[in-house]
């Protein structure tokens, strides 16, 4: 069952110094098909939830998620198998001093062969034009640059699904246009978040989410236009 299905989810947390649970999700029911899906709303929205649902990073406080027919709470380990899940920061998930070194670091559980797993690498890298940059200190590299090698390590082990947590805001333009291509020719169902109505545009279908809701889903213009009109709306308001 190749999809991903959220059924009557809600995800409520505790916040310190309160009662009452804060509601990050209410009630989302969605079955995810398409190749490309885009997740549009403002900061606080409920955007991240959402994509945190898919690989069990958050778990629902009602409801059930089923990725390839595997529930995320229940099935974890085999869900975060199928799904790479790429942050909004980098930094946040490289964790090795080089770029050569993270991509190998992803590759050790599935393959074990330490040669293999060089070669492995070195073709990984280069597919994404970061084999010159292989050996630099992750520090010395630029915001786009190690998004893509955040997102090359990710596709390392060849996840099914790939989810994006906005994946562009620390990107300059001609990196944000670099994502774009490398992002278009995936063969993975990918999932994004984003703050870019141009990066949605070339998604088959959009979540508009609102106020931990889902205000609308469906074709990626008609999105765009819902979620601008809520904005102008709140800035008249």
């Amino acid at each position: 069952m190749d999809s991903i299905s959220f059924d009557a989810v809600t995800v409520r947390v505790t916040v310190d110094g309160t009662d009452a649970p804060k509601t990050l999700l209410q009630d989302v029911s969605l079955d995810l098909t398409e190749q490309r899906i885009g997740v549009i709303g403002a900061n606080g929205s409920g955007k991240s939830t959402v994509l945190r649902l898919i690989n069990g990073l958050v778990e629902p406080t009602e409801g059930k998620v089923l990725v390839h027919g595997e529930d995320t709470v229940t099935a974890v380990r085999k869900v975060r198998s199928n799904v790479g899940f790429v942050f909004t920061d980098p930094l946040s998930q490289l964790v090795m001093p080089t770029g050569r070194e993270d991509v190998e670091l992803s590759l050790r559980r599935s393959v074990k062969n330490g040669r293999e797993r060089a070669v492995r690498a070195e073709s990984v890298l280069d597919r994404f034009g970061l084999l010159r940059l292989a050996d630099q200190s992750i520090y010395e590299l630029s915001g786009g640059e190690r998004q893509l090698l955040a997102l090359a390590a990710v596709l390392a082990v060849d996840p099914k699904v790939l989810v994006l947590d906005e994946p562009s805001t620390l990107l300059d333009l001609r990196n944000r246009e670099l994502l774009r291509r490398s992002v278009a020719g995936l063969d993975q169902q990918v999932i994004m978040s984003t703050h870019d109505l141009e990066l949605a545009a070339d998604m088959d279908r959009v979540l508009v989410v609102d106020a931990g809701r889902i205000l609308f889903d469906g074709a990626a213009r008609d999105g765009i236009a819902c979620y601008r009109e809520l904005c102008a709306a709140e800035v008249q308001s």
